[in-house]
């Protein structure tokens, strides 16, 4: 009798996507929002873009580690495949668990709507009578499912027409995503150009570059500002990681992962520096600390009428973002669900298009409904520093793999091993004990969210070991 084999992912994606992956997954509204966090912690020049510098070699550090993992384990599901390795099927189930209920799917939502928003600086978008969006969900807090209904509208269509056209292939969202990530790069060109070529700038306001403020009287004052917009810049250069999850669609993975970690990474870190340098060499120190939205403020001292150039280039970047995070992380669910801890349907490719498509659709369904609750922010800050837990393990596990298996085949070796891992994973513990402190009761409600998918695990477990004891 004829057999017929399960459609698997299909390795479509060049080494140039891959790049493009990682570009378009860490390069979302952070740079045009958080520059302005950095100087008011730091209003010393040299100080600041130091810390941008500092902060992308530790992403780098993270990335290289990582990449050595990855060239290892090349399949689908990224950081999820590697706990599974190294850690157990709770520690990974965590992790997914974690990009699920809202680390992922809440970053989904927060890009759409930052999408929405700045789509208003072109049209009115729609609202409701008043009395409609003050509408609020009975026992459930306070959430207006209609409040800003339009925005609202316009970032659940984002959401779903991203995961409709990855739906239809990995090449078709690898190709989405290449077009935009050019044109965010192209975007962020241009405010570097427009900043450097204008007559309103000044490179004095680079200087003094190391003298501290009187605020900053003592080196423990000093430390504790630059801890505070070092937060700011790791948050700006999260998400780097996300092309793990597609190894199992990389063309010559072994190869192709390392390269485009360490290649995206690096654009990164040039791309953020010399965006901070534009900003600066336009607005000095003090502006750039007191602005609300520092790439917007920096185009309107060079000329009127650059906002609309501002809105057009943080909706190219957030879609983008939201492009690529919704193909990537499609695929965390898609590996839970092949290893039956996750609903079993999730796991299923589409025998035509090769694609994980009902991980897709639920992934949009459950970043609509965060839309639709206006909580995902809030949600987001409460999870946020359980990434950095993850990020520590996730470099730890080529401690394990090595200890576990010191002769496999290792088509990439992290340089500098050990001192490249444990910088990464001391400054990760760092920040995750630093958020606990200063925002602890943040911490302790996304602790208690991580710790709600342990009776999950305990289900879905249990019921792949009653279907192992029945055979």
């Amino acid at each position: 009798m004829p057999t017929h084999e399960s459609p698997t992912l299909a390795r479509r994606l060049g080494l140039t996507t891959a790049v493009m992956v990682v570009i378009g997954s860490t390069i979302g509204s952070g740079i045009f929002l958080t520059p302005q966090n950095v100087a008011h912690a730091v209003p010393v020049p040299g100080l600041m873009v130091l810390v941008w510098v500092f902060t992308g070699l530790l992403t780098l550090a993270g990335a290289l580690t990582n990449a050595e993992v990855a060239s290892m384990l090349p399949e689908a599901g990224g950081q999820y495949v590697f706990f599974r390795v190294t850690f157990g099927k709770l520690t990974a189930f965590l992790y997914g668990w974690c990009t699920f209920i809202v680390y992922q799917t809440g970053s989904i939502a927060a890009l759409a709507v930052a999408f929405a928003r700045y789509l208003g600086y072109y049209t009115d978008l729609p609202h409701l009578s008043p009395a409609l969006e003050a509408w609020k969900l009975p026992l459930l807090g306070n959430i207006y499912p209609l409040k800003n209904f339009g925005v609202t509208m316009v970032a659940i269509g984002a959401i779903n027409l991203v995961a409709f056209i990855n739906y239809f292939g990995v090449q078709i969202g690898g190709w989405i995503q290449n077009i935009f990530s050019w044109l965010k790069i192209a975007a962020i060109g241009a405010i570097i150009a427009l900043s450097f070529t204008s007559s309103h700038g000044s490179t004095a306001n680079f200087f003094p570059l190391f003298a501290l403020p009187e605020a900053m009287p003592t080196m423990g004052a000093l430390m504790s500002a630059v801890g505070v917009a070092m937060i700011a810049t790791l948050w700006s250069y999260d998400g780097w990681n996300s092309i793990t999850f597609l190894a199992g669609e990389v063309k010559d993975p072994q190869r192709n992962l390392p390269r485009a970690l360490m290649i995206g990474t690096v654009m990164i870190i040039v791309i953020y520096v010399l965006t901070n340098l534009a900003y600066l060499y336009v607005l000095p120190i003090g502006e750039m600390g007191s602005s609300k939205l520092v790439a917007a403020d920096a185009m309107e001292k060079i000329g009127t009428g650059y906002g609309a150039i501002i809105a057009a280039m943080v909706m190219l970047s957030t879609f983008g973002t939201v492009n690529a995070t919704t193909m990537t992380t499609a695929r965390v669910y898609y590996a839970m669900a092949k290893d039956k801890l996750f609903f079993r349907g999730l796991g299923e490719i589409h025998p035509k298009y090769r694609t994980p498509g009902k991980s897709l659709i639920i992934q949009a369904v459950w970043a609509s409904l965060l839309t639709l609750t206006g909580t995902f922010d809030q949600i987001f800050t409460y999870v946020v520093f359980a990434g950095w837990i993850f990020y520590a393990l996730g470099a730890g596990s080529v401690f394990i793999l090595r200890a576990k298996d010191p002769d496999a085949v290792r088509p990439y070796r992290v340089p500098g091993y050990p001192w490249v891992p444990i910088l990464f994973i001391i400054v990760a513990t760092w920040f995750v004990i630093n958020t606990i402190v200063a925002q602890t009761a943040d911490s302790m409600v996304g602790l208690l969210l991580l710790a709600a998918g342990i009776p999950f695990y305990l289900f879905w477990n249990n019921q792949n070991m009653k279907a192992l004891n029945a055979e």
